[in-house]
């Protein structure tokens, strides 16, 4: 049997993976008219707890882009609100995705040390 601390977070594991969904899904239709958001990639989606509030990670992201999302915002969370049923809608933030940027810098560094080897 699985504690009620467990469970609780199974379930906000799903809210996000549904908020991914829903959110990449809207951002694909929105991009049809709003190039700015045409070619974003979503990584991840973190829905707190308490589900007020949801990051969502993008692989990157322009001051422009992050101008569409922002205008946007309220379009996105009402998609949710109508697609997945939970309590309250949470509110969305978007932010670039550190852990890929980190990667891809460790990366340009191997490459670098690998061609001074060479």
């Amino acid at each position: 049997m699985a504690s009620r601390g467990s469970h609780g977070y199974e379930r906000v594991d799903r809210v996000s993976r549904l908020l991914q969904e829903v959110v990449a899904w809207e951002l694909e239709r929105i991009g049809d008219i709003d190039d700015r958001v045409a070619l974003l990639t979503i990584t991840d989606v973190r829905v707190r707890p308490d589900l007020r509030s949801a990051l969502v990670f993008f692989a990157s992201l322009s001051e422009e882009a992050q101008l569409a999302l922002d205008e946007h915002r309220i379009e996105l969370q009402a998609a949710i609100a109508r697609q997945v049923r939970i309590k309250r809608t949470p509110q969305l933030q978007f932010v670039v995705d550190d852990v890929l940027a980190s990667s891809e810098e460790i990366e340009a560094v191997l490459r670098r040390h690998d061609q001074h080897l060479g």
